[in-house]
C-alpha cells in the first residue's frame, strides 16, 4: 500500500480493477478545501490514457511490475514471437499488446516486455530505431516550398513523413513514440 505522497512518473498501481502507470502527477493545494492529486494513468493492459483525482493522503495498492528485455523475432498470424536472450526461451503474445507500437517493431529488435507475474501486459520500444527505406516517390530538385516533406515507406511497412533528400534504401533513424523521422543515418550506397 502507498498513499498519494509515494506518486512519482512510473509507479504501477492498481485502480479500478486495472493495472496503471502514472504518466503524470500534480499536488493541488486549493485555498479553500482539502488537497488533492490530479493524474494522467496509463492503462497497461489497454493502453487507454485517463485522468483521474485522488484526495491527498489517499491509499492505493502499489503493483509490481518486471521488464524483461526480449528480442522480437517474427509475427505469425495474430502473435507475435519473441525469445528471452539468456534463456533462449521463446514466448508468444498477442499482437493487440503491442498497440498502434506494432507498426514500428522490426524483427531482430530488442524490446522491453512488462510482466506482472508470469502475464504479459505490454511492450516497450527503444525509443529510436533505425529503418531502411523500402520506397518513396524522388525528389524533385529545388523543391523546398512546400517544406512539409514526402511519405516513404520503412522496412516495417510503416509509413514516415521525411524530407525530400531521403531516396529508396536510405537508413532513417525515427522515434518510435511519435512516429517522426529525426535524421538521415546512412545514405543508400
Amino acid at each position: 500500500m502507498a498513499t498519494t505522497a509515494d506518486f512519482r512518473n512510473g509507479l504501477t498501481i492498481q485502480f479500478s480493477g486495472d493495472i496503471y502507470q502514472i504518466v503524470e502527477f500534480q499536488h493541488v493545494k486549493p485555498g479553500k478545501g482539502g488537497a488533492f492529486v490530479r493524474t494522467k494513468l496509463k492503462s497497461l493492459t489497454k493502453g487507454k490514457v485517463i485522468d483521474n483525482t485522488f484526495r491527498a493522503g489517499e491509499k492505493v495498492d502499489v503493483v509490481r511490475v518486471e521488464a524483461r528485455k526480449m528480442q522480437y523475432l517474427y509475427r505469425e498470424a495474430n502473435s507475435l514471437i519473441f525469445m528471452d536472450q539468456e534463456t533462449y526461451e521463446q514466448i508468444l503474445l498477442e499482437a493487440s499488446l503491442a498497440g498502434d507500437m506494432i507498426k514500428f517493431l522490426k524483427e531482430g529488435e530488442e524490446v522491453k516486455i512488462l510482466f506482472h507475474g508470469s502475464t504479459a501486459l505490454g511492450l516497450e520500444l527503444p525509443f529510436f530505431i533505425e529503418y531502411e527505406i523500402e520506397s518513396t516517390e524522388p525528389g524533385v530538385k529545388g523543391d523546398t516550398v512546400s517544406g512539409s516533406g514526402k511519405p516513404a515507406t520503412i522496412e516495417t511497412g510503416a509509413v514516415v513523413q521525411v524530407p525530400f533528400f531521403i531516396e529508396v534504401g536510405d537508413t532513417i533513424r525515427v522515434d518510435t513514440r511519435t512516429g517522426e523521422y529525426m535524421e538521415r543515418v546512412k545514405a543508400k550506397e
